[in-house]
């Protein structure tokens, strides 16, 4: 009887801890959210839509979306437009003790950003295998913690939604 009572026990403990994560405002998943709805605000613009945020101290202290249509401007990617608007919040060039969260996987362009931001952490959507950083021999800061796959369904649907409308 005490066996299966600490098994039910051990049971209840994990739906518990389960439960707690996935309703953490906290988590990965919260904040990929977010930098989604940054997405949707780029497609609004007609912009590719990719959507990032800066968290620091589990505060998001920058949101960013694609400006390139917008700004006619090559460089104006959503990770470009957080790191600045981070740095800014902070008053610093140098984002260690911050996490960038994007629905696609930063480009070269930005991982060279990301590399001199020295951002501590990357939290990434969808994969890009044509033009993600990852197809180069470049890498982020060597002190840069790395995720992927992050509500990545959700990520690329929507871009493939947007190059197929694009395409008609």
């Amino acid at each position: 009887m005490a066996a299966k009572l600490q098994n039910a026990r051990a049971k209840s403990d994990i739906c518990l801890e389960y439960t707690a994560m996935e309703l953490s405002v906290f988590s990965d998943e919260h904040y990929m959210k977010e930098a989604l709805k940054e997405a949707h605000k780029a497609l609004e613009r007609n912009e590719v839509p990719v959507g990032a945020i800066v968290v620091c101290q589990q505060q998001i202290i920058a949101r960013a979306h694609n400006l390139t249509e917008t700004l006619t401007d090559v460089t104006a990617h959503a990770e470009m437009q957080a790191i600045t608007a981070a740095a800014n919040a902070i008053g610093g060039k140098y984002l260690r003790d911050c996490t960038l969260y994007v629905t696609l996987e930063p480009c070269v362009m930005c991982s060279g950003a990301l590399f001199w931001a020295q951002l501590g952490g990357v939290v990434y959507g969808a994969d890009d295998p044509k033009r993600g950083y990852r197809m180069s021999q470049l890498s982020l800061h060597p002190k840069t913690k790395v995720k992927s796959g992050i509500l990545a369904e959700d990520c690329g649907h929507l871009l493939t939604e947007f190059f197929r409308k694009k395409r008609n």
